[in-house]
């Protein structure tokens, strides 16, 4: 996948119409700025079957503009450094308290054979590099989407898309990442792209990594130290 950083302005009127947004599912607990984006995804993340929810765990009360700014500027730099990782594609979205917040797309092409949820070297070494990047972001929650085609019965599906997330968490972990992470299934039900076709197919066999700012993070940009 072309290593890019895209940014997409919706607006919330026309949300359920963003193809390459996530829809939120069952899944299990793992453990406004300036800069390189042109934009970002208005309000909470949706899928083409107009359900919606925003990634990152909300804090309850609501975060001033000025502390947002000092968050999206620190998003949008990693964002820039992520550029350089694999078979990935770097975008802005928001987070569940209007934050700028990174979704990671790995190509699942790359990540796992079909039917498979066996990281491979390529997968392990793009997974490394992802790793190393995140070595400064420690106050962040960590999401992890599997998805899936619609070839096979749902049930598979089900489990192969929850099975490639875990895999990927299992492998963050391994590598001595310590984020919060939670893995999540989506089956078939998020496609990016049509599965009429076999490359639409290899488009929606993918995984996305969500990278929001957890409490402390955005306690550190409200008290003047995050840097």
């Amino acid at each position: 996948m072309k290593k890019t950083i895209t940014a997409l302005m919706c607006a919330a009127i026309i949300l359920s119409g963003c193809g390459n947004v996530s829809n939120t599912a069952k899944g299990t607990a793992f453990g406004s700025a300036a800069g390189v984006a042109v934009g970002s995804i208005v309000g909470a993340l949706a899928g083409k079957d107009g359900k919606s929810t925003a990634i990152g765990a909300a804090i309850g009360t609501a975060v001033g503009a000025g502390v947002g700014a000092i968050i999206g500027n620190k998003m949008d730099k990693k964002a820039a450094e992520m550029a350089a990782l694999e078979g990935a594609q770097v975008e802005i979205v928001k987070d569940a308290n209007d934050l700028d917040a990174i979704k990671v797309t790995f190509d699942s092409g790359i990540l796992f054979a079909t039917n498979k949820s066996t990281l491979n070297d390529a997968s392990k070494k793009a997974l490394a590099d992802f790793v190393k990047n995140m070595s400064d972001m420690k106050d962040t929650d960590v999401t992890i989407y599997g998805h899936t085609d619609n070839t096979g019965k749902a049930e598979f599906n089900e489990k192969l898309s929850l099975d490639r997330a875990q895999s990927v968490a299992n492998y963050l972990k391994g590598l001595g990442m310590e984020n919060k992470m939670v893995v999540e299934g989506k089956s078939w039900t998020m496609p990016v792209a049509s599965n009429d076709t076999a490359e639409g197919r290899q488009q929606n066999r993918r995984v996305e990594v969500y990278i929001s700012a957890n409490q402390n993070m955005i306690e550190a940009a409200e008290n003047g130290t995050l840097k």
